[in-house]
């Protein structure tokens, strides 16, 4: 573990320590399903996948072809041993043993196979097979130790979190009374002996689609703005539903008695016992949940379930969803409330949208892919942690003493908290909660969105789309812009927008500011005649060519926003140099908020792609 830094806030004669302590590092894959009759080869899969930076794979078989293809790759991945196989790996030794070498030992090192999954969520796909499922989880061990290799590769089996019987609160996470006892205790000791882990098939969609009027979207997204929901037993906070269900599930772990008392402190390091990861997470990009369909976590009702999950199943919510996952695992953000010091692996559900699951193209099965079967993205995302967007927001649960000692703190150490003075262009609204915000975000952006550089021993956290709520566009919008990273720095006129993400030419820092933004209605044609006019004629458009601090988002409308914004600010905002015959709009910081709104809907609608 990582000695803690300390962050240290003057409070009138008071000293405030704030300890920061990072998680280890993580890994996120993707799961790489072939239930389509469109899907391209697997060398070229390959290739995508290290076109993309995705260095970990997870198999539903042990496909040869494809096992050969991801050879001397570098890119790890996990086989799977199929349900169909699982019984006679369970009864006979040998069967389990030629099963390994054909399919493990065959490829490895070659193909650095570091996991096997013995079946896939056997309790609800095959529940005949749950009283088979540790023997041939044992008898897949046993195979991997007399070749040598049970170091390097671990057994285990992903299972649904429909195995958990109870998981809100958290702290009440219990699995079902059928597999307890019979299943999940042996598996659990098994796993604790041989130094692997559990396997968890996690949904957050799912739960959100089962009780909508129960979960909130941006709770089920990872990016909750509300003061996020408390577990009344450890008074633990939680503001993604990925990690209540992860909390959840370590909880029905311990009640297992597979790792010390629940009553010791939440940060111990003493806990023992198997880790939990994600063998699956994803959402879908499109779709209607059809009946029979994955299972799906026990709750409540399910009147709103189908008209839920359809209005859900969205591109947008998609790439919030799987962005926050991605950019979580790579800045290492990966522990829990309960378990703050975990690491996490997560394979990505999935690699592509496959033609051949669920019931017909409208069924969300079907939608769930980063790519098309074409190789092109459904919607941006980096698996290397680049450049997408996001952006440091206050937490409220923390309290007004606690966001003020965090706020004087980043204030002191690099934020830029000028416009948050009384009378300067952020100071309304006048509330701890939105100036906290604002310095927050400035010192996180200063800071080159750095991994620990929005946490503030718990009063802020990062969020991946544009926040909603008090942080969003139509309270912020107008006010707060700070330095792009110094990375991305080429003049001190290059700011971000703080609740964009959009990176823009605003010149001086003015009370009285204006920008130039383009209108996405006249379509890319027209922006484009206009932005090569603006580049042509005064604009500097360096800056949004390929390589250049403002490339990403690489869309004809935000190009054309940062090269009339540019045109407009060099011709010292005057009268007619934001029109381009109807293609751009002028927005101010004051007098009305509402006419700024009503002219940046255009540019931050669904429809148009946003960072």
């Amino acid at each position: 573990m990582a000695p803690a830094r300390l962050f240290v806030v003057v409070l009138g004669t008071a000293l405030v320590l704030l300890p920061f302590s990072p998680a280890d590092a993580g890994v996120v894959g993707v799961s790489y399903g072939r239930l389509g009759n469109d899907l391209p080869d697997t060398a070229s899969v390959v290739k995508l996948l290290k076109k993309s930076g995705i260095t970990s794979v997870r198999l539903y078989d042990a496909n040869s072809k494809v096992l050969k293809a991801l050879a001397n790759t570098g890119i790890t991945v996990m086989v799977m041993l199929p349900n169909d196989n699982l019984a006679a790996a369970a009864a006979d030794p040998s069967s389990a043993r030629r099963w390994v070498r054909r399919n493990v030992a065959a490829y490895y090192p070659a193909t650095r196979i570091h996991g096997v999954a013995v079946g896939n969520e056997v309790f609800e796909e095959a529940k005949n097979l749950s009283g088979q499922l540790v023997p041939a989880m044992a008898n897949v061990h046993d195979a991997l130790v007399k070749l040598g290799l049970d170091e390097a590769l671990k057994v285990s089996t992903p299972i649904a979190f429909t195995a958990l019987q109870a998981s809100w609160p958290p702290s009440a996470g219990r699995f079902r009374d059928d597999i307890t006892g019979s299943v999940m205790k042996p598996m659990l000791d098994f796993l604790e002996r041989t130094g692997s882990y559990l396997t968890v098939n996690a949904y957050p969609f799912f739960a959100y689609a089962d009780e909508p009027d129960k979960i909130s979207l941006d709770y089920a997204l990872g990016n909750s703005n509300s003061a996020g929901v408390r577990d009344p037993v450890t008074g633990l906070v939680y503001h993604s539903l990925l990690d209540a269900q992860l909390d959840a599930t370590y909880f029905a772990m311990e009640k297992l008695g597979t790792s010390s008392s629940g009553a010791q402190e939440h940060n111990s390091m003493a806990r023992n016992g198997p880790r939990a990861y994600v063998s699956e997470s994803g959402w879908p990009s499109a779709g209607r949940l059809k009946p029979g369909g994955r299972p799906r976590p026990r709750g409540g009702g399910r009147r709103c379930l189908e008209q839920a999950g359809d209005d859900a199943a969205s591109v947008a919510n998609a790439k919030a969803y799987n962005n926050y996952l991605i950019n979580r695992v790579v800045s290492g953000d990966t522990g829990t409330p309960y378990r703050p010091d975990a690491d996490m692996d997560v394979y990505v559900f999935a690699l592509f949208n496959e033609n051949q699951k669920g019931d017909g193209a409208d069924d969300i099965e079907q939608h769930f892919g980063l790519f098309y079967p074409n190789q092109t993205k459904v919607y941006e995302f980096d698996f290397r942690g680049g450049a997408l967007a996001s952006w440091c927001v206050a937490n409220a649960s923390v309290g007004d003493a606690w966001l003020q000692a965090a706020l004087e703190y980043a204030c002191g150490h690099g934020a830029d908290c000028g416009a948050i003075q009384p009378g300067a262009p952020c100071f309304e609204p006048d509330t701890k909660l939105a100036h906290a915000s604002y310095a927050f975000n400035s010192f996180y952006q200063r800071n080159g969105r750095a991994k620990g550089a929005c946490d503030f021993d718990g009063a802020a956290y990062v969020v991946y789309h544009e926040p909603a709520g008090e942080f969003s566009t139509s309270r912020h919008f107008s006010f707060p812009l700070s330095p792009c990273p110094s990375s991305m720095a080429t003049s001190h006129h290059l700011m971000v927008s703080s609740c964009t993400g959009v990176c823009i030419d605003v010149g001086t820092c003015d009370p009285n500011v204006s920008w130039c933004v383009a209108n996405a209605a006249v379509g890319d044609a027209r922006l484009l005649a206009a932005l090569n006019y603006a580049c042509a004629n005064g604009a500097d458009c360096s800056a949004i060519q390929p390589g250049g601090a403002c490339f990403e988002p690489d869309t004809v409308v935000a190009h054309a926003s940062y090269a009339f914004n540019s045109y407009y600010q060099r011709k010292g905002r005057g009268s007619g140099t934001c029109d381009f015959t109807g293609t751009a709009s002028v927005v101010y910081h004051a007098p009305s908020e509402s006419t700024i709104l009503s002219l940046l809907a255009l540019l931050f609608s669904p429809a148009v792609p946003h960072y």
